[in-house]
């Protein structure tokens, strides 16, 4: 050792205690115990003692990335590639330093989980994800359901791809937003983290919580390609989406650096980024030089921007309800950060407004940072130990409130205890103003929960009377005169509606665009509302049968419900459309199976239409009834394919389709 004193040890082993608690929190958990501000700052300390000390602890962050108990299902694996993380600064000279006199290329750094996808043949064989870096976890039963992994590729031989699974900040929020579980989510990266441990009966909640694969680096191809570029639209060619990238080099790096980071400062990147990539366009140069602890010296390097803070003085604590979960937010004087003018963030949970010791006084000095340029968050509060008030009633409803504790972390959330409050229903309200509904621009779920929260709608039809509320929505944050007048220009666009939009809009059980579009075809607008008023159902109609139908009757027996749409119908004008006239056609009579990629039709939802509009049906499993399914890959192996065979069901391409039905 370099020379260690007692208080320097005793130092050191707090650090890597606490940084350790903190990852294994950020990795496996939804709650965060510390901001990156904080880890950054004694990640830096660590690494500074270190090398001044020469006592490295092996279980040190410094020598390790990311959580070996990444993923809690699945089987954990030696990967095939080690992979090694990136060296990192918040210093540009030093990234410039290291690019020295080659070409570089400059990256996002995506903030979500790595992984490793491997083919074999044209065939995908695996996915893993990094875990370690040595070892990995195999989640290959997710396949089909994370977006941008093909199932098969060009490329025929031995292929190696890392990149990084995201959810963006629109899909996070909405997610969030709309969780009924007792605890929210800290951040994207944790969602992804969660989402991908989940196991195989719950796959749909990764196909609905978007998860989608960025490739960011071509590990192993048996092609020759020494060109980092031209490994990366190699991949392209072979159906991945790869992340962003800019050739430059030493003399430009700075100016590049600027301009990306512009990009993230503007809020003009919805996938979450926590820094920069610059990696050499030689890749025989750049598998060469030393691995230092977890660190490949040559394999590239990662900018972390430098998180600016900004003091200010708290003027109150605003308590907002989603779902079921009320959350504090800290409003406070406003202060310029990042470009853009804050003057509110959100507290998350009582357990964190007790870590930070924010209380109600006024005279509190909080310190706010910009999470990665994007998420306004409190990391500071010097008047510790004031106290706060927990509302005993709903903002929204005003029922009475009750406070949580997770088994699995200790975390307080407060919830409301009225099952019937409006916020617990935002996902109906967003389901409402859709485009597939009312089509209302304006209204985000973030902005419907702020009009339920301000007491400005408690049902659908209150939409319709939020001018009454112009003065107060035009002093909101994020509005103005002239969002305001987009606001209400759309919702009176909206009030002349088809009846299969209304319909939808109207949040009816398992009634959704298709069987409206059925319901009308058949009955018209006047046909459906005649049969809801004498309690008639509609089971006779093709396509809809006794469930949807007594899904139907129960919602309208409601006489919430009931009252719900007397009140909309005073509103709105649905416009009168007769039944459809039976349609003769190349298709009449048939059910269609259609799977896989199209390439004549522009995507499946215009080829389904093709086969409606020429009288067939398109089905979206296979059954006795189908009568050809459509899939350019006659030899895929897909349960689609063999249910197909197994039935003597007419498998047919695209093509085929077209020669035999479109002309």
């Amino acid at each position: 050792m370099a020379g260690i004193n007692m208080e320097e040890s005793k130092r050191i082993d707090e650090l890597v205690e606490l940084l350790n608690r903190a990852s294994e929190s950020y990795y496996n958990d939804k709650d965060e115990i510390m901001s990156n501000f904080e880890w950054d700052s004694y990640f830096d300390e660590l690494t500074a003692l270190e090398e001044k000390t020469g006592y490295v602890r092996p279980d040190s962050p410094t020598q390790k990335t990311g959580s070996e108990e990444e993923i809690a299902s699945g089987k954990r694996e030696q990967h095939e590639y080690p992979a090694l993380s990136l060296a990192k600064s918040k210093d540009v000279n030093v990234l410039k330093k290291w690019a020295g006199n080659r070409a570089i290329w400059l990256s996002w750094k995506l903030d979500g989980l790595t992984l490793v996808v491997t083919y074999d043949d044209g065939a995908l064989t695996k996915i893993m994800t990094r875990g370690g870096g040595v070892y990995g976890t195999n989640i290959t039963y997710m396949r089909g359901h994370i977006r941008g992994i093909p199932e098969k590729i060009k490329d025929k031989g031995h292929l190696v791809v890392r990149g990084e699974a995201t959810i963006s900040y629109t899909d996070f929020e909405r997610i969030n937003e709309f969780s009924e579980d007792d605890e929210k989510y800290s951040n994207p990266r944790n969602l992804v983290s969660g989402t991908l441990a989940l196991d195989i009966p719950r796959l749909n909640e990764v196909d609905e919580r978007g998860v989608s694969f960025n490739a960011f680096t071509l590990v192993h191809t048996d092609e020759e390609i020494n060109s980092w570029g031209e490994r990366m639209r190699y991949l392209e060619d072979n159906g991945f989406t790869c992340v962003d990238r800019e050739l430059t080099d030493a003399q430009h790096l700075e100016e590049t650096i600027e301009k990306w980071t512009k990009i993230v400062r503007e809020n003009k990147f919805d996938i979450p980024v926590d820094g920069l990539v610059i990696t050499y366009d030689d890749t025989e140069y750049a598998s060469t030089g030393s691995v230092t602890g977890h660190h490949a010296t040559n394999a590239g390097m990662a900018f972390k921007w430098q998180d600016t803070s900004a003091d200010t003085v708290l003027d109150h604590i605003e308590w907002s309800c989603a779902a079921s979960t009320i959350s504090p937010v800290a409003v406070f004087e406003p202060v310029w950060l990042e470009g853009t003018t804050v003057k509110r963030a959100s507290l998350c949970n009582i357990s964190e407004m007790k870590r930070l010791g924010i209380g109600a006084d006024k005279k509190t000095r909080l310190t706010i940072i910009k999470s990665n340029m994007i998420i306004p968050k409190c990391i500071q509060a010097d008047n510790r130990g004031t106290t706060f008030e927990i509302p005993d009633k709903c903002p929204v409803c005003g029922a009475g409130t009750m406070v949580k504790v997770s088994e699995k972390t200790g975390t307080e959330t407060l919830h409301c205890m009225n099952p019937k409050c409006q916020a617990k229903h935002a996902r109906e309200y967003s389901r409402f103003v859709s485009k597939p509904g009312m089509d209302i621009d304006g209204l985000s779920i973030e902005t419907l929960i702020k009009f339920m929260n301000m007491g400005f709608i408690t049902d659908f039809a209150d939409i319709y009377n939020i001018h009454e509320h112009k003065e107060a929505i035009i002093e909101m944050e994020g509005f103005g005169e002239k969002s305001y007048s987009n606001l209400i220009e759309s919702i009176e666009k909206s009030r002349n509606v088809t009846p299969v939009k209304f319909i939808y809009a109207l949040c009816i059980p398992m009634i959704g665009t298709d069987a409206a579009k059925k319901i009308v075809g058949e009955l018209g607008t006047e046909g459906f509302f005649e049969r809801l008023k004498n309690g008639e159902g509609f089971a006779d109609i093709e396509g809809i049968g006794p469930e949807k139908s007594g899904s139907i009757l129960n919602w309208y027996e409601n006489t919430e419900n009931k009252a719900l749409l007397d009140k909309l119908l005073k509103e709105v004008k649905v416009e009168v459309m007769m039944p459809a006239t039976k349609k003769e056609g190349s298709c009449m009579g048939l059910t269609f199976v259609i799977t896989g990629d199209v390439h004549i039709y522009k995507n499946r939802e215009e080829f389904k239409a093709f086969v409606e509009s020429s009288g067939g049906k398109v089905a979206g499993s296979i059954s006795g009834k189908t009568s050809f399914l459509v899939n350019n890959d006659f030899e895929s192996t897909s349960g689609k394919n063999k249910k197909a065979k197994e039935l003597g069901i007419p498998i047919i391409t695209e093509d085929e389709f077209v020669s035999r039905f479109s002309r």
